[in-house]
C-alpha cells in the first residue's frame, strides 16, 4: 500500500479507500497479511456473467433505441469507426478497449443510471480475463459485422432488428466464453510493484 501510495504522491488514505472499494465490487480481495490480489472467478461463473451482461445490455438497448437522438448516433458511430481501425490494425488490446467504449455508447442513450452502474460492474469483472484480445482475424471481422449491424439499427431507430441482432451477438460471445478455458487474470502492475515480501518469502503490503 505505502508504495501505491508513493507511485500516485498520494497518502495511504485514498489508496486503502479505493481498494477498499474494489474489494465492495468484487473486483480485488483482501487476505490478511498477505495484501490484495485480483478476484478469480470459479469455473463457470464466467459464462454466467456474459449471460447477465447480455441481459441488461438489451434492456438498455430497447430504451436507448427508442429515446437516442442524433448526437447519440454520432457518439457511436464515432466509437464504431475507432473500433474498425483496431480492426484494421489487428490491435487485439485496442480492440478489446474500443468494443466496451462501442457497446457504452449504444446502451448510455438509455439513461438509465441504476441499470447502467449494475451493467458496467459486471462487465468490469469480466474485464481481468480479456476474451476479446485473441480473436484472431476471422472471428473479429465477424464480429464487428455484428456491431456494424446494430449501428445501422440504432440509427434507423429499428428497435426490433437492433435486439435481434445484438441478441445473436451475445450469443456468439457467450459461446466463445463458455466453450473456451480461460487462465487466472494476472495481478494488476500498481500491485504487483506493491507487494513485498516479509520474512519467509510471505507476501506483505
Amino acid at each position: 500500500m505505502d508504495a501505491l501510495a508513493a507511485q500516485h504522491d498520494v497518502s495511504r488514505i485514498p489508496v486503502r479507500e479505493a481498494l477498499m472499494t474494489l474489494v465492495g465490487e468484487g473486483l480485488v480481495e483482501h487476505r490478511p497479511r498477505r495484501g490484495y490480489t485480483v478476484s478469480r472467478l470459479a469455473e463457470g461463473e464466467l459464462a454466467e456473467l456474459f449471460a447477465v451482461r447480455g441481459t441488461l445490455e438489451l434492456a438498455a438497448l430497447a430504451v436507448a433505441v427508442a429515446v437516442g437522438g442524433g448526437e447519440d448516433v454520432r457518439r457511436a458511430q464515432a466509437a464504431h469507426e475507432a473500433l474498425g481501425r483496431a480492426v484494421a490494425a489487428d490491435d487485439e488490446r485496442e480492440y478489446h478497449r474500443q468494443s466496451r467504449a462501442f457497446h457504452v455508447a449504444l446502451t448510455r442513450p438509455s439513461r438509465m443510471p441504476r441499470l447502467l452502474g449494475v451493467f458496467d460492474r459486471v462487465w468490469d469483472l469480466t474485464e481481468p480475463y480479456r476474451p476479446m484480445e485473441d480473436l484472431g482475424r476471422q472471428e473479429a471481422a465477424t464480429l464487428h459485422a455484428e456491431h456494424s449491424a446494430m449501428l445501422a439499427a440504432f440509427a434507423a431507430g429499428d428497435a426490433e432488428a437492433l435486439l435481434a441482432v445484438a441478441a445473436e451477438h451475445q450469443k456468439h460471445l457467450s459461446d466463445r466464453v463458455r466453450t473456451r478455458a480461460w487462465p487466472a487474470p494476472p495481478l494488476p502492475v500498481s500491485l504487483r510493484r506493491a507487494r513485498r515480501r516479509g520474512p519467509g518469502g510471505e507476501e506483505q503490503r
